[in-house]
């Protein structure tokens, strides 16, 4: 029996990056230099390893850079753009975002965000058969909290469900580290009402719509405990470029 052909992967990279000015103030985020390459490639590469070869980037702030800089393609990946910034006059927000891009997209995807640091994540595809073969419509990987969010995001379950807790909660919660597999379906009726394609432009983040999904049990996770930044201020940023990997 063949193999089943990789899924496509979307690259989140349209943010404008307010807390980095005024280093992104003439170049995006996801072209920031760490460690001798543009922050973006770091994601780029992984996800060559992993085997992918096809993956979908969204821009706005300064996207022609992004475009020029990596072009329709990077090692083994076919690279197609989703300019939200050209079509929309800026970025449609995560949700917003993958609903535009969705036409480009199959049943199954990964997505992970170019600002992100996590050089030794694994897009495996055994992780991609484990969700294929599940009821879920979104698994997540969590990381341990950063300084920058001490009470993290969700919760996680003995049993490997994302929870839904509330702020207050006692028991503990986890970082989302922006690496997931999602199915087209979470955006979608019950869970979006942003028509496929995003047509009007519409500006949504994913979070409502992975909280609805936890309280109904359709969203698993695991814990992720690599090497993991989200390179969000130029304090980060030369934290890595300062330290040794």
């Amino acid at each position: 029996m063949n193999p089943s052909p990789p899924i496509p992967a979307m690259l989140l990279a349209a943010g404008r990056g307010e807390r980095m000015r005024p280093l992104t103030d003439t170049c995006p985020k996801p072209l920031l230099p760490v460690r001798g390459k543009p922050l973006m490639q770091w994601p780029l590469e992984a996800l060559a390893q992993g085997g992918l070869s096809r993956v979908v980037v969204n821009t706005a702030w300064l996207g022609e850079q992004i475009a020029e800089r990596f072009g329709p393609a990077f090692e083994s990946l076919t690279i197609s753009y989703s300019h939200e910034g050209r079509d929309f006059g800026g970025a449609l927000e995560t949700a917003g975002g993958i609903a535009r891009a969705l036409p480009l997209l199959g049943d199954l995807f990964w997505v992970l965000a170019g600002d992100v640091f996590a050089p030794d994540f694994v897009f495996s595809p055994e992780a991609v058969q484990r969700f294929a073969a599940s009821d879920k419509l979104a698994h997540l990987w969590l990381v341990p909290n950063p300084a920058h969010n001490p009470k993290g995001d969700f919760g996680l379950s003995p049993e490997g469900l994302a929870l839904n807790l509330p702020a207050d909660h006692p028991g503990p919660r986890h970082t989302y580290s922006t690496i997931g597999l999602y199915r087209r379906a979470l955006f979608a009726a019950p869970w979006c009402d942003i028509p496929a394609g995003n047509p009007p432009g519409i500006k949504a983040p994913l979070a409502p719509l992975l909280r609805r999904a936890m309280d109904n049990s359709l969203v698993s996770a695991e814990p992720y405990t690599g090497a993991w930044t989200d390179v969000g201020t130029p304090q980060r940023l030369t934290q890595l470029n300062t330290t040794n990997p």
